[in-house]
């Protein structure tokens, strides 16, 4: 039992009725003298990112009344990218991560709790979750959803891409398309990429806000249900020495998981995300860090989509923990964690406890090598994996995932070719209407346009056709999926819908991509190259004649994150 006294105690001593509503569920006299710990999910029939999430809360509220503590469950259900894609739907993703933070903010500011427990696995809900830890500043452990099965021949669900296209095209039986149907998602868990859901999972470990080990372990596995009873344990521990979320997430930890980000192959939403959280801790990231750390950091993991395997093996290859290993001379070791000891502690325990050569054995099931998986720095000659380009087409910024870009693409000019709307630049690829070496452009889709919705239906239409998939560049102000692949450009800012230079490029201009500059710029008109003072003249012209395309009316949540929400590369946060 704990010998602190809750902060629920002084609160009940206001207001008996607190008590007495609690006790009309299934409280006892006893429990209303416990620690109180809210523990806060995502579960719900929305996906299988969070379809089991309910055995891992039960598995936490054990641990809390393991240690003496009483816990009381919320559920906040989240949505998926994958429902969204082809329609409208698609804009209210990333509004849904404030709305999600919001409401964890709600059930922890109405009712004192003494500790906070987050469960999530996917894309919007754990950067939702690790803002509101951010804003409450309760001890805090947060607990990933874990990994997928891999779908056949060790691939993934973004193999929809493709067979999307294929179907439309009519160039695929109904046969394969159940086929694939039936063996894309063969689990719960998060998708089988580093997409945003992983990359998240793994940021989360990477901050110190969830415990070592606990990033993409496989979600059927006994190992994930063991790491939530630990959680609900550990929370009691954190409440007892008052260890909270802003010391954890500190800016050393967000510079580590920078860190790990450039390492993994992380997805371009991180540089949503982070920025993100950092706000809610009154702490400004520079964007600028992840294009310095990325030139310095080895990619070492041999993920998809910048790489070969599915996200399980990057767990049975070690995990977070055997990446932190590996870059431990480049990451500051004394940062504080959910463990309540350093990150550097946490790391040796690890070792010398054996995790690394237990889950190890996993990898030999697939006749797999841990250095297969994770490259030993000696072996790796890519450093990084995004970078932050800027230039007159993008004067605050763009981000591109340059380890999944071919290295005859990584410098490219070609002339543009522009569309109002994600639909309509995928319906030319459909249509074959897209020529090699063409720039497209899809805007008025970031954050003050539609909502900032991913591209992810179109950027694998594009791979799926061999006529462009490797020649062509896309260049949007909306946002990607992580399972991205190929010369993609996003976020760019300003957006169209601001009067962002995008919003003034016209078919045919000549566009510049030059990734070892980390340029992006116009740099031609009409298929002339062009001075910079004639682009210069050209473009102030344009923006005396630029008046923003109407949209239909909008209403609620949408409205308010369109009117008010901040650039790309700012975080896409509601102001």
């Amino acid at each position: 039992m704990l010998h602190i006294v809750p902060k629920c105690t002084e609160a009940r001593k206001v207001w008996s009725q607190m008590d007495s509503l609690k006790m009309g569920m299934d409280w006892d006299e006893e429990d209303i003298k416990k620690p109180q710990i809210l523990i806060d999910d995502v579960f719900g029939e929305s996906h299988p990112g969070s379809y089991h999430l309910s055995g891992l809360t039960n598995q936490a509220a054990i641990g809390v009344y393991e240690r003496g503590g009483r816990p009381a469950t919320f559920h906040v259900t989240d949505i998926c990218d994958g429902w969204a894609q082809g329609h409208s739907g698609m804009n209210y993703v990333l509004a849904s991560r404030g709305v999600i933070a919001d409401m964890v903010e709600i059930h922890a500011s109405c009712i004192p709790w003494d500790g906070l427990i987050l469960i999530s696995s996917c894309d919007k809900a754990i950067p939702a979750h690790l803002m509101a830890a951010a804003r409450l500043d309760l001890p805090t452990i947060f607990i990933p959803g874990g990994s997928m099965r891999p779908a056949p021949d060790m691939g993934t669900s973004g193999k929809a891409g493709e067979v999307s296209l294929r179907e439309k095209q009519n160039a695929i039986s109904q046969q394969e398309v159940m086929d694939y149907k039936q063996t894309g998602c063969p689990s719960c868990g998060a998708c089988q990429f580093m997409g945003t859901a992983s990359t998240m999972q793994c940021l989360a470990e990477a901050l110190g806000l969830a415990l070592p080990t606990s990033a993409l372990i496989p979600a059927t596995m006994r190992d994930i249900l063991a790491l939530s009873r630990k959680a609900g344990r550990q929370i009691t521990n954190l409440i007892e020495k008052q260890i909270t979320a802003r010391q954890i997430l500190t800016p050393a930890a967000f510079r580590n998981a920078i860190v790990v980000h450039a390492a993994i192959g992380g997805s371009t939403n991180a540089f949503l995300h982070l920025p993100a959280i950092a706000h809610e801790m009154e702490y400004e990231l520079d964007i600028n860090m992840f294009d310095e750390i990325n030139r310095i950091i080895p990619h070492i993991c041999n993920i998809n989509p910048s790489g070969t395997y599915p996200t399980e093996t990057l767990w049975f290859a070690g995990g977070i923990p055997m990446v932190q290993w590996i870059l431990r001379d480049h990451l500051d070791l004394s940062v504080m964690t959910v463990t309540g000891k350093t990150l550097g502690e946490n790391l040796e325990e690890l070792n010398n406890e054996g995790f690394f050569n237990r889950v190890e054995g996993y990898l030999r099931n697939y006749q797999l090598k841990r250095e297969e998986v994770i490259h030993p720095i000696s072996e790796t000659s890519t450093y990084g994996t995004v970078a932050i380009l800027k230039g007159n087409l993008a004067p605050e910024g763009a981000v591109i995932k340059y380890s999944a870009v071919p290295e005859k693409m990584k410098q490219h000019i070609g002339p543009a070719k522009v569309f109002n709307s994600e639909e309509e630049c995928n319906q030319a690829v459909v249509e074959r209407a897209i020529e090699p070496g063409m720039v497209m452009f899809i805007r008025y889709e970031g954050p003050r346009g539609s909502g900032m919705p991913e591209m992810f239906m179109t950027t694998e239409a594009i791979m799926a056709e061999p006529s462009i998939n490797s020649s062509t560049i896309l260049i949007t102000d909306g946002r990607f999926s992580g399972a991205t692949r190929g010369p993609c450009v996003g976020h760019v800012s300003p957006e169209a819908a601001v009067g962002g230079p995008i919003a003034l490029v016209e078919d045919n201009d000549l566009i510049e991509l030059d990734l070892a500059n980390r340029r992006l710029e116009i740099v031609g008109i009409a298929g002339e190259k062009c001075s910079v003072e004639e682009i210069e003249k050209v473009l102030a012209e344009r923006k005396a004649k630029w008046v923003r395309p109407e949209v239909e009316k909008r209403y609620g949540i949408l409205k308010r994150y369109t009117e008010r929400a901040t650039s790309g590369m700012r975080g896409g946060y509601l102001e």
